[in-house]
């Protein structure tokens, strides 16, 4: 009997040391916090269908783009430089929209975060986050040219961007 209570005794001292440190963990860890916080309220049914960092479009643009013919011109501009080329997206643009987000010549890895400002009756205004990936310093970063193709439901709305740098 008392070997069986010494064992009962331990195992709640050693479930009880590792609930402890797990506790500690869990509360301490930097990965439980969330990396960024939006400027403005998310934009429902926004996703990201296509990201590549090597483009061949050297400074900061945004698009809008409502109909097949526009998205095939871009696709084109972009498959100039690759072998093989990027395949076109299939988009029923009776019922989506794309917004393209080109963020020019970058040193070091980026992403970005969509949100919605404002909204009126007219017009819907989209901050642009741009946010670096790796928090480290290096003193020789790669240059990346990246362009991010978002897909939301058709808004009959003049979109305005706003970019919000770190």
């Amino acid at each position: 009997m008392k070997r069986h209570l010494n064992h009962v005794l331990k195992t709640h001292f050693n479930i009880k040391y590792f609930l402890l440190i797990a506790s500690i963990c869990l509360l301490s860890c930097k990965a439980q916090k969330p990396e960024s916080s939006t400027v403005g309220e998310q934009i429902d049914g926004l996703t990201l269908i296509e990201h590549q960092n090597f483009t061949n479009i050297d400074s900061f643009e945004t698009r809008v783009i409502r109909d097949t013919k526009t998205l095939g011109k871009f696709y084109k501009q972009i498959n100039k430089t690759r072998k093989p080329g990027l395949p076109v997206p299939v988009v029923d643009f009776s019922k989506e929209m794309l917004i393209l987000v080109c963020l020019g010549e970058q040193h070091g890895e980026k992403t970005t975060v969509l949100s919605k400002l404002k909204e009126t009756d007219q017009e819907m205004l989209i901050a642009i986050e741009v946010h670096n990936v790796s928090k480290e310093e290096m003193s020789i970063q790669p240059i990346y040219f990246p362009f991010y193709l978002y897909k939301m439901p058709l808004v009959d709305k003049t979109v305005v961007f706003q970019k919000i740098e770190e």
